[in-house]
């Protein structure tokens, strides 16, 4: 069970964000608060698996809370959810050791599929805002060495029993990799995963054996 802390100012917000929530069955709404200055001692206080964040709240921004939950001597990674998705605010927000950023307009199932990421310990950016801040000397590749490795493959047109021979995994490793990578870019398919990964160089310098 994955425990979710919910800091948004906003009633309506919170409460849509607790039912959709509620929903899942792996995860589980154990604090919520509606100011940043109240958003650290709720993550002490509740022990959560991630911290779902705001940027505009009262008190003390999303961000600068992020930043102090990260010297916290356990802290939970940080999932921003945003409706200023700018360049700026995802700047600070990965200096601020943030583990996600998401805009409030994407379709649910991405809020719930990030939520799943950043609990594993890895990272999940919305692309469109990883785009706009591109230019920033930033690594936003979500993407595992050996994620990219197949991801590769698959773009230099292997299937089936080559991605086996060349990658040196079982068919069920390597479908579990592709499911991983389509996740991490929002791809409804292999391809797309490809085409998505390929536009943001997250290919580049990445691939490697089932060994590397």
């Amino acid at each position: 069970m994955i425990k979710v802390l919910i800091a948004e100012d906003h009633d309506l917000i919170r409460g849509a964000l607790i039912a959709l929530l509620s929903e899942e069955r792996d995860i589980r709404v154990v604090e919520e608060v509606s100011r940043g200055d109240q958003i650290v001692p709720a993550v002490v206080g509740s022990r959560p698996d991630v911290a779902l964040l705001d940027i505009g709240l009262p008190g003390i921004d999303g961000l600068e809370a992020a930043g102090l939950i990260k010297e916290l001597e356990q802290p939970p990674p940080v999932l921003i959810l945003t409706s200023v998705g700018s360049p700026g605010n995802f700047e600070r927000a990965m200096a601020a050791g943030v583990r996600g950023f998401l805009v409030k307009d994407a379709p649910a199932h991405r809020l719930t599929d990030a939520i799943r990421v950043v609990a594993r310990g890895e990272r999940y950016i919305d692309l469109d805002i990883a785009a706009d801040g591109g230019e920033q000397e930033i690594d936003t590749n979500p993407l595992t060495a050996r994620e990219s490795a197949v991801l590769s493959a698959v773009a230099a047109g292997g299937r089936g029993s080559d991605l086996r021979s060349t990658l040196g995994l079982s068919v069920h490793t390597i479908r579990n990799y592709l499911a991983a990578a389509r996740l991490k870019t929002g791809a409804r398919s292999d391809e797309e995963a490809v085409r998505i990964a390929r536009a943001n160089g997250w290919l580049e310098d990445r691939t490697v054996t089932a060994d590397g």
